[in-house]
């Protein structure tokens, strides 16, 4: 078990923050795991996406961090899905049941493809606010495993727990970064680390000019990760509106090991949506007033 797993941080956040599954689709065994903190007034939340390895709870600190700053937070877990159609039908109903009309989404490496797919699958009726995509992709074929993608749902978890951490380097001198990757190793079942790899190395691609109207921030580390720097600048030149976020270091999991860094960087990308529709916290007293007075200068001046 991994220091973040014993530390009190952690602790808390499982004793305060009830953990919700939730049922979207007709195969009651396809589970949404959330956890959740913020006013529900709040109608654009953040949401994040964990990445392959990951389960929902890897985002604790965001969760805890930007909660009580007035941000809605929500990290999902996927239930096992298959197929990318699964995948954006499954998270439509989801914000379909939980009555959200547009988003703001965290993802990092799989989290962040599978987010902009759902951009991409929802650009007409624009259920995504904005993206802030960490450490991420947009062509599978960059791992080179799409011929063995059908076969995943039958290896053992052993062997795909291995394909999945093997990259994953340990030679990091802060000891924040060696702690993210042991935590990231504790338990997800064999079909569920099957069916995320499948989606990760399935034949899939993003097609960015659909994405074209999304605001998106590209946040990435300096240091190493399972990503080369050739995939990071291949992103760069997919969106080259985007803004960028870079960290000096964090490794593969910067929400983790640089949390207070990370936290930040959601904060400065979502404060421009504070006076607007798609907010992602509850406004101070005092934040409201200065609105109101501003739409009434407004109105006389028109």
């Amino acid at each position: 078990m991994s220091d973040i797993s014993r530390s009190h941080e952690y602790l808390s956040f499982r004793s305060t923050i009830p953990q919700r599954k939730i049922i979207v689709d007709d195969d009651n065994s396809k589970e949404w795991t959330l956890y959740e903190a913020g006013p529900k007034t709040v109608k654009s939340p953040l949401i994040c996406f964990p990445p392959a390895s990951g389960t929902a709870d890897v985002y604790f600190r965001q969760v805890l961090g930007l909660s009580a700053l007035g941000y809605r937070v929500i990290a999902v877990e996927y239930p096992i899905y298959w197929t990318m159609k699964e995948f954006v039908e499954g998270f439509r109903k989801l914000l379909d049941h939980l009555v959200l009309d547009r988003v703001h989404i965290f993802g990092a490496s799989l989290g962040g493809f599978l987010a902009q797919k759902f951009a991409e699958h929802s650009c007409r009726s624009q259920r995504v606010a904005s993206l802030i995509l960490c450490n991420t992709f947009y062509d599978t074929t960059i791992f080179q495993q799409t011929n063995s993608a059908p076969t995943f749902w039958m290896m053992p978890a052993v062997y795909l727990k291995k394909m999945v951490m093997g990259s994953f380097e340990r030679r990091a001198t802060e000891p924040e970064i060696v702690d993210s990757i042991d935590f990231m190793l504790d338990g997800m079942s064999q079909q569920a680390l099957a069916s995320r790899l499948t989606l990760n190395c399935m034949n899939c691609y993003v097609e960015p000019q659909k994405l074209r109207d999304v605001d998106i921030l590209l946040m990435d580390v300096f240091d190493e990760c399972a990503l080369s720097s050739g995939v990071r600048e291949e992103m760069c030149k997919c969106y080259p509106e985007a803004k960028r976020a870079h960290l000096k270091t964090g490794g593969n999991f910067p929400y983790l090991s640089k949390s207070t860094e990370v936290n930040v960087f959601l904060q400065i990308h979502l404060r421009k949506y504070d006076m607007g529709p798609y907010r992602a916290r509850e406004l101070t007293e005092n934040e409201l007033q200065l609105l109101s007075e501003a739409d009434g200068t407004l109105n006389k001046s028109s």
